[in-house]
C-alpha cells in the first residue's frame, strides 16, 4: 500500500507517494494524485491512500522550506529505471549542492559520461522524485532555465531559495 501526502508549500503544492516503508516513489509539485502516478515505475505500483499524516518526509520537506536545505538528502527514493546510467545519474544529482546547479554538460560529466548532454537530460527528465532528485539544479547548457515538468516558475522559486543559505 502507497500513501500519499500534499502539503502547502510557497511554490505550490507538492505531494509525495511514499511506500509502506516510507521510501518517495514520486512527487511533485501538484495537488494531483494523478500527475504523480504514472511516474512510479509500473514494479512499484500498489494502492493508493491518502496518508494519516505526513510522517518523516513531511518533516524534511517542512525543514527544507525553513531554510535547511540539506534535510531532504537522506530522504529515502524508490524509483526505478530502465538501465543503470538512469539510476546513477539520478544518484549523481542528489550530490549537487542547493545553490550551485549544474548544467547539463556539467551533470554528464559528473556523470561520469561527459559526451552524455542528452542522457543526462533524460535523467531529468524522467525524475520521478522532484526535489529530492533535485532536478531543478540542473541548467540549460548555456545555463539558462530549461523545462522542468513542474513549470519554471517553481524551478525559479526553488533555485531562488536555495541561494539564500549563505554559502
Amino acid at each position: 500500500m502507497m500513501e500519499y501526502t500534499t502539503l502547502d508549500t510557497p511554490a505550490g503544492p507538492f505531494t509525495y507517494v511514499v511506500s509502506e516503508a516510507g521510501a518517495v516513489r514520486a512527487s511533485g509539485f501538484t495537488a494531483e494524485l494523478g500527475e504523480l502516478l504514472p511516474l512510479v515505475h509500473p514494479s512499484l505500483r500498489e494502492e493508493t491512500r491518502p496518508a494519516a499524516a505526513p510522517g518523516p518526509v513531511g518533516d524534511a520537506v517542512r525543514s527544507y522550506l525553513d531554510g535547511d536545505l540539506t534535510a531532504i538528502d537522506d530522504v529515502v527514493i524508490d524509483q526505478h529505471t530502465g538501465g543503470p546510467f538512469m539510476a546513477h545519474a539520478w544518484r549523481v544529482m542528489r550530490d549537487i549542492k542547493p545553490g550551485l546547479p549544474v548544467t547539463y554538460t556539467g551533470f554528464a560529466g559528473l556523470a561520469g559520461r561527459p559526451a552524455a548532454i542528452r542522457a543526462a537530460a533524460a535523467a531529468c527528465a524522467r525524475n520521478a522524485a522532484a526535489l529530492f532528485v533535485p532536478c531543478h539544479r540542473v541548467l540549460g547548457t548555456d545555463g539558462t532555465l530549461r523545462g522542468y515538468r513542474w513549470g519554471l516558475d517553481v524551478k525559479t522559486w526553488l533555485l531562488a531559495h536555495e541561494r539564500h543559505d549563505g554559502r
